[in-house]
């Protein structure tokens, strides 16, 4: 048991797993948010490449569900149609993953926290993300090297994604499929580049797999009461409380 809390104390340990069940819970009913929720409450008392550690393998796995949903073909279109948006974000995660031990911390946090809070604050606001995309193809690329850039060193490459989705309109059930494709390619290799990285060790791949089981269940909980939730409601909750984990990632930053 001590070996799969990476020497955590037994609250921090619980405090982990509920943590990772709510997140699942929040992908589950809204098909995205887990990793931006994981890594904002896990950075305030985990050290940073514990928490990065920690959100890999249940993202990878909770994806799984989210990406086959409808079948083995349709995700298969999906990699074809999205190609160039998963070759930038595969590209750069690999880059940016190999600088997440020289990033100090002040700077790793400020980097999360911003653009989490930006994006919530965004959206919280009611403020069209979607861009006018004259180029789909070059967009495609520029905005995949940005979630790539920033899924290496902190595990959360999906609002890019969700400003592209935006933009071109996807019907609902193509912007989870894809999410779910995108986020589950995207964390293989975030746990390929980390284990040549040494942030995922035997240790935190450990703590990363005792995850696994409150996320998986977090989701089954989301995707049972989905059609029952008022979404706008629950979106904007979402919304709120990732506004205030970036907010607080910052004032950790600046040292408040």
């Amino acid at each position: 048991m001590e070996y799969l809390m990476a020497g955590l104390t037994p609250l921090a340990f619980l405090a982990a797993l509920a943590i990772t069940c709510f997140a699942g819970f929040v992908k589950g009913a809204v098909g995205f948010a887990m990793p931006m929720i994981m890594i904002s409450a896990f950075s305030s008392f985990l050290p940073p490449e514990t928490a990065l550690a920690g959100l890999i393998l249940p993202t990878l796995i909770s994806n799984l569900t989210q990406a086959f949903r409808q079948g083995f073909a349709p995700a298969w279109e999906t990699v074809i149609s999205y190609r160039r948006m998963l070759i930038a974000t595969v590209i750069f995660i690999v880059i940016s993953a190999q600088f997440v031990r020289v990033i100090p911390q002040d700077l790793f946090l400020l980097l999360l926290g911003l653009p989490i809070t930006a994006f919530a604050a965004l959206q919280l606001a009611g403020v069209g993300l979607a861009l006018r995309l004259e180029h789909r193809n070059r967009a495609e690329w520029i905005l995949g090297a940005i979630g790539g850039l920033y899924g290496g060193v902190s595990g959360v490459w999906g609002p890019p994604l969700l400003v592209y989705l935006l933009s071109i309109k996807a019907d609902k059930l193509e912007t989870v499929r894809v999410q779910g494709v995108v986020f589950l390619i995207g964390a293989a290799v975030l746990l390929a580049a980390h284990l040549h990285s040494g942030v995922m060790t035997a240790s935190t791949m450990s703590f990363s797999a005792a995850l696994v089981l409150p996320a998986m269940l977090g989701q089954s909980l989301g995707v049972a009461i989905q059609d029952r939730l008022d979404q706008s409601k629950f979106r904007r909750w979402t919304q709120i409380l990732l506004v205030l984990t970036g907010l607080n990632l910052m004032r950790r930053a600046v040292g408040l």
